[in-house]
């Protein structure tokens, strides 16, 4: 029971004849975050509180935040890569109609973000 009490013993320090606390957050990882992290991240700050509070306290939140980024980007690479071959975009179909190309690659990626964000982001 002492080794656990020493492991939570708080220091303080004074200002102006105010003791405050010496808090801090444990080190984080700095890993930079892309659009579907900062997306996470808005959505656990708003719906998901308790995980978000969890993950700042222990330290987690920016790896987390990573993998969420790195997973998503992963997933919607490969759903526009399987809906391209499915609807036949390739660069034959390229070389014949470029414009028809993008839109069609365009539509085929933003199937895949919605995919992505209803499934990995935004859960």
């Amino acid at each position: 029971m002492k080794e656990l009490k020493n492991k939570f013993e708080i220091t303080y320090h004074e200002e102006n004849g105010y003791l405050y606390p010496d808090l801090a957050l444990p080190e984080q990882t700095h890993y930079p975050i892309g659009e579907y992290g900062d997306l996470h991240l808005a959505f656990l700050k708003k719906n998901r509180k308790a995980i978000y509070t969890t993950l700042l306290t222990t330290g987690k939140l920016n790896e987390h935040l990573h993998e969420v980024d790195e997973q998503a980007h992963e997933m919607v690479r490969d759903i526009v890569a399987r809906l391209a071959a499915e609807r036949g975009v390739n660069e034959t179909f390229k070389a014949k109609n470029a414009l028809l190309w993008v839109q069609e690659m365009n539509n085929c990626k933003a199937a895949a973000e919605e995919i992505v964000l209803r499934e990995v982001v935004y859960q």
